[in-house]
């Protein structure tokens, strides 16, 4: 190793911990055994040859054994255990337990509900008792809410298998019945939360919002649309524990005790009793521990001698982390974190060099470290979203000079607003003026052209970028040595951003029909004549339905058609009106939920538009499209029960018929209907399907199979919560011969027709 340069092997027993964490959960004790035998095989090796090559190898195995069989017990405690065994046989309990989560609630298809977790201590089912100290999610009412964190409670509900993480998923019957409140340490830090809340309370909603997001992560009542710009932007960090909330909280409260005239090693008593009441403050999670241990390692790295000690210190936090919580291998939220905090110990130090060369140092770092850190994480973004953000750098970079006073005023507004309520709202209105700032740069980097650039997630996708980002990093200290390529790359970033740049080859020639990837939703797309579309549906996010429409140049749309009500199909739909001109808007006969009913209706209302009931079997004709309303039949039923649980089965069934190619958009139609269609519609053939309902495995089989479609099409969400697409649904379709793609793995998706050729072109290469 080279004197002065990074220190990396603490990282190769980091990369090391990883894979054994992932042997551990997909390969079991054989993974473990494996490793042993190695680790003995390279001991052998090591008494008769010593080498440092060697010796590594066997630290990396060791480490790789020792996660791996933490990984294993830790699987076995939760599968095999007896909370486990009766959420298999979904048995009514009765159970004990600490609330270990914030209860959280969540609007559901069919209304709310309240989730958190509870470590349970003793659980009664099935005539026995057992003590155990094992988590499980709870589903139950808005009374949970009332449950606050580390209450212990007792409750009563019906066990369901869950993922591997907890043993079993709780339906609780009814309100909590309290036995004991929180510990003080846990009200004192629920105090302060709540005194942040207070603080900005009378402040626009953003910012009453992001304030305490930023200090604690809270981000209850935030935005969707802002989320979705703040995501686009590169700035959802800010909207949840990371590294960064640690290192301005620490590093204040350091910079007071200096102040006050604190020296040696009580800072660093300073330091450590600021961490342990940032992680009581912001809950101790999983998320939040890492956090605190990432933010740490960005300390170090950004320190004395950092570029040496600051890999060291990553990796061991990366193999300590994996010793004591092994699942945070496959938390997405653990690779940025990591890769980030890998980006600023390892190439912000040699940019910041690069850069101060001819920029003042302090700009060079406030430059560097944003840069170095997005670069680390794009192929992991890009894996989870599908798309690269180019305004990532510049949208930090703006917004840098804000976070640090929001967050310290935030935090002051709520220990001040403890003592002295007026002043908390004093400090709350000054950190209010700072979120506004931030909120303004992610909606306005959000609208640019070029604000993000769809990728794609496929592995082809993937490599690619990764070693984009590999050239990236090698070269940028070269470019950014010298000030006229280092501004030449910043102004070529800049024109790139304003202009939208072309997506090389889409939209394809000749596409008639594109399901747009926006998550778990349907969103679909019918080429008209003269660069207009009939959009069939909206899906859950107007930002991604507008990139969509963006790369398929569609300014006009002649017609929207809405299948039926639900959010997964109808949240984007003031997209359609970012830029223009909407003629029609049509619907299912079925007017429920009635709060989506009125939220559409308003919307269109806005935009002189009044929506209509799509006309059965009457045939439209939109330039060279052929639309037909296949069901729901007349006289079905306008009114539901008011909770959308009808409403699937009463989706508008779309027939479209173009340059010979005929497509059938079914929403999200049930077996029930798809049976129904098939004895209304007893010869109907078709070459396009989109399968119902994003691949539930709830299908009429033979409808399916009997329209005969050479391909079929599955709007899906990647690690959606429903389980969709079910195999039991594809494999009848794939073992007839029909080639099936689904957005969560090729993107967008388009049909395309070459003459009396019909293909298939995705985002994604797949």
């Amino acid at each position: 190793m080279r004197a002065g340069g990074p220190d990396l092997r603490m990282l190769g027993l980091a990369v090391a911990a990883w894979a054994g964490a992932g042997a551990g959960r997909w390969q079991g004790w054989w993974s473990v055994g494996g490793a042993l035998v190695l680790a003995a095989v390279l001991g052998l090796a090591l008494r008769r040859r010593s080498g440092s090559g060697l010796g590594a190898a066997l630290a990396g195995v060791l480490v790789l054994a020792a996660v791996g069989g933490v990984t294993v017990l830790r699987l076995e405690q939760v599968r095999r255990g007896p909370v486990a065994a009766l959420a298999v046989e979904r048995a009514a309990v009765r159970v004990e337990g600490v609330v270990v989560s914030d209860p959280r609630e969540v609007q559901g298809r069919f209304g709310s509900t309240v989730v958190c977790r509870l470590e349970v201590r003793s659980l009664t089912g099935r005539a026995q008792t057992f003590a155990t100290r094992t988590t499980v999610l709870v589903v139950g009412d808005t009374a949970w809410l009332e449950a606050p964190l580390g209450s212990r409670v007792r409750t009563t509900g019906r066990l369901g298998p869950a993922d591997d993480d907890v043993a079993g998923v709780l339906a609780s019957r009814g309100p909590p019945e309290a036995v004991a409140g929180p510990d003080p340490w846990w009200r004192a830090a629920s105090a302060v939360r709540a005194s942040v809340r207070a603080a900005v309370a009378h402040r626009p909603a953003d910012q009453a919002a992001l304030v305490p997001a930023l200090v604690d992560g809270d981000d209850a009542g935030l935005d969707e649309q802002l989320a979705a710009d703040f995501r686009t932007t590169g700035l959802t960090h800010l909207l949840a524990v990371s590294g960064t909330n640690l290192t301005l909280v620490v590093g204040f409260l350091l910079l007071l005790a200096r102040t006050c005239g604190v020296r040696g090693r009580w800072l660093y008593v300073v330091g450590a009793l600021g961490i342990v009441g940032f992680v009581l403050l912001a809950r101790t999670e999983p998320s939040v521990l890492r956090a605190a241990v990432m933010g740490a390692v960005g300390l170090v790295g950004l320190g004395v001698d950092g570029r040496r000690r600051g890999p060291r210190a990553l990796g061991v936090a990366v193999v300590v982390l994996l010793l004591v919580q092994p699942g945070l291998a496959v938390q997405p939220g653990f690779a940025l974190s990591a890769l980030a905090t890998g980006g600023i110990v390892l190439l912000a130090p040699v940019w910041r060099d690069a850069l101060a060369r001819w920029l003042p140092r302090v700009a060079a770092e406030a430059v560097a470290v944003p840069a170095a850190a997005q670069l680390a994480c794009t192929p992991v973004v890009a894996a989870l979203s599908g798309q690269v953000s180019l305004v990532a750098v510049a949208a930090n970079l703006a917004v840098a000079p804000a976070v640090a006073p929001a967050t310290v005023l935030g935090l002051g507004g709520g220990l001040v607003g403890l003592v002295w309520a007026p002043a908390g709202r004093l400090l709350g209105t000054l950190a209010g003026w700072c979120v506004a700032w931030i909120v303004a740069v992610a909606t306005r980097a959000a609208d640019l052209p070029g604000a993000a650039v769809g990728w794609g997630s496929g592995a082809l996708a993937l490599a690619v970028l990764t070693l984009l980002v590999a050239a990236v990093a090698v070269a940028g200290p070269v470019l950014l040595r010298h000030p006229v390529t280092g501004v030449g790359c910043c102004l070529l970033l800049g024109l790139v951003v304003a202009v939208r740049p072309p997506q090389p080859g889409w939209p394809p020639r000749g596409w008639v029909m594109v399901a747009c990837d926006v998550g778990q939703g349907d969103a679909l797309v019918l080429a008209a004549d003269g660069g207009a579309g009939v959009v069939v549906d909206a899906g859950p996010d107007p930002v991604a339905l507008d990139r969509c429409l963006d790369r398929l140049g569609v300014r006009t749309v002649p017609l929207a058609v809405l299948t039926h009500f639900h959010a997964d199909h109808v949240d984007g739909f003031a997209a359609l009106f970012e830029g223009r001109a909407v003629g029609a808007v049509e619907t299912t006969s079925l007017q429920d939920p009635p709060e989506a009913v009125q939220a559409v209706s308003e919307i269109a209302a806005a935009h002189g538009v009044t929506p209509t009931v799509a006309p059965y079997a009457v045939p439209q004709q939109v330039g060279d499209l052929r639309l037909t309303v296949l069901w729901p039949p007349p006289g079905a039923p306008e009114t539901g029960p008011g909770d959308g649980s009808t409403a699937n089965d009463a989706s508008v069934v779309l027939l479209a018929e173009v340059r010979g190619v005929r497509l059938l958009l079914t929403g999200d139609v049930e077996p029930h209907g798809q049976a129904a269609l098939a004895r209304t519609w007893p010869d109907l053939r078709v070459d396009v399907l989109k399968v119902p309902h994003h691949g539930s495995r709830y299908q009429d089989e033979p409808w399916l199979l009997g329209l005969g479609a050479r391909v079929a099409l599955v709007s899906v969400g990647a690690d959606n919560d429903y389980g969709h697409p079910a195999a039991e649904a594809l494999g009848p379709l794939v073992a007839a011969g029909t080639r099936v793609l689904r957005t969560d793995t090729g993107g967008d998706l388009a049909v395309v027709v070459d003459g009396t050729s019909l293909a298939t072109v995705t985002v994604g290469g797949l």
